[in-house]
């Protein structure tokens, strides 16, 4: 199985933008967490912990795309590093103003200033497929191993944030997200050597890339994927702490990324002969069906009960995350590559953000276990959307792929 990615790993001169992103994506994946930890701590409102973070959210889904068209239009490096330098300083900033319980408005505005960053995952699955653009076979298991690094930086990343939060300061956590983060991208940014060119303007496509037939279902679909992922988040918090152990949380949530992690690698070693837009259906549904036991679990078992149903309903949304991405790139001219893949990123992220305020509300009114409806009705929602569509999507990959 592993020899499926080997191709991958050995090819020259790819390691430096890949430590790059592992650093940057660890501390990515604090984020999140880590500011519902030092907004419930420092103020005792979860609605006020998942309202910030979902600001930061809706922040970086706008920036994203945007940036990421710069990035196709000027180069990764030269569109990216400023808003980097901007993102660190702005969550330097709201390190501080939590710390010293300034006015509630002006961590809104400082997270928000700290969200305008641009997204590595795009950019380095742009330089996956400008690396393997004629090897299609060695592109899936480039892209699925791309997703295997962001799943294990979702297990260690809220482990580390929940860690570096109660045991030092609530504020730990977002200050070490920041300086991995910020170091990662640089390193990554500075690996130049398989920066995809940038395509002469006069040879540009006109117009946006979510105009593309298929590029917007997929973001609709990856909204409810984003859901799902959001509202995790908020509810293990909610539940760990009900139960007197917060620490937990980050075992729950490193549970659900670590399956996904897991499905990621057999994902990527296998070869298909059905449709992607077929895998995707198999995937959405696979997320409502996995997920559904946390609403019973959580309540009848212990909280390790509730870590193993959350290591196997992980195990969808890296086949989801996997097909989505690759059928995105699919359906745009290669100039217009990373700000399809944002357009994708960009749908998880306004997922990610409403499931966070969705999860935050739902434990303040219904309780910590009944919170999980949220992920588990945007997994319904997901597979209904994924039908509805279907049709339309897999006309656009026969004729993107000239079938």
């Amino acid at each position: 199985m592993f020899s499926a990615y080997r191709p991958v790993l050995t090819f020259p001169k790819v390691w430096p933008f890949i430590i790059g992103g592992i650093l940057a994506r660890v501390g990515g994946a604090m984020f999140g967490v880590a500011v519902i930890v030092m907004l419930s701590q420092r103020r005792g409102s979860y609605t006020i912990a998942g309202a910030v973070s979902a600001v930061g959210i809706i922040v970086l889904a706008v920036a994203g795309p945007v940036i990421g068209r710069l990035a196709d239009k000027y180069g990764q490096r030269r569109a990216s590093v400023p808003f980097v330098l901007l993102s660190v300083t702005g969550s330097l900033v709201t390190v501080w103003l939590s710390a010293t319980m300034a006015p509630m408005w002006a961590i809104f505005l400082a997270y928000g200033i700290a969200s305008v960053t641009p997204e590595l995952g795009p950019m380095s699955r742009a330089r996956w497929v400008h690396i393997f653009r004629d090897r299609p076979d060695r592109l899936h298991s480039a892209l699925s191993f791309e997703q295997v690094l962001e799943e294990l930086s979702f297990v260690v990343g809220p482990v580390l944030a929940v860690l570096l939060a109660t045991t030092w300061f609530p504020e730990a956590g977002v200050l070490g997200g920041a300086v991995l983060f910020g170091v990662g991208m640089l390193v990554f940014l500075f690996a130049t050597t398989h920066e995809p060119p940038v395509t002469p303007h006069a040879h540009r496509p006109q117009g946006l890339a979510i105009r593309h037939a298929g590029l917007a279902p997929i973001a609709v679909i990856l909204v409810m994927t984003g859901i799902i992922f959001g509202s995790n988040e908020v509810v293990a918090v909610a539940v760990a702490d009900e139960a007197g152990t917060p620490r937990m949380s980050s075992m729950i949530l490193a549970a659900f990324a670590l399956g996904s992690a897991a499905s990621a690698i057999i994902f990527g070693a296998l070869a298909f002969r059905i449709s992607q837009t077929r895998r995707l259906l198999l995937a959405a549904l696979g997320m409502f069906v996995l997920e559904a036991p946390a609403l019973i679990v959580g309540q009848l078992w212990n909280l390790w009960g509730l870590v193993l149903v959350m290591l196997v309903a992980g195990a969808a949304t890296a086949p989801m995350l996997i097909t989505a991405m690759s059928l995105s790139q699919h359906l745009v001219p290669r100039a217009l590559l990373t700000e399809a893949l944002a357009v994708a990123v960009t749908g998880i992220l306004i997922g990610i953000s409403l499931g966070a305020s969705l999860g935050g509300i739902a434990v303040d009114h219904l309780g910590a276990h009944a919170a999980y409806a949220v992920p588990v009705g945007a997994g319904l929602i997901a597979t209904l959307l994924a039908l509805i569509r279907y049709r339309p999507l897999s006309a656009a990959e026969r004729a993107a792929v000239g079938t």
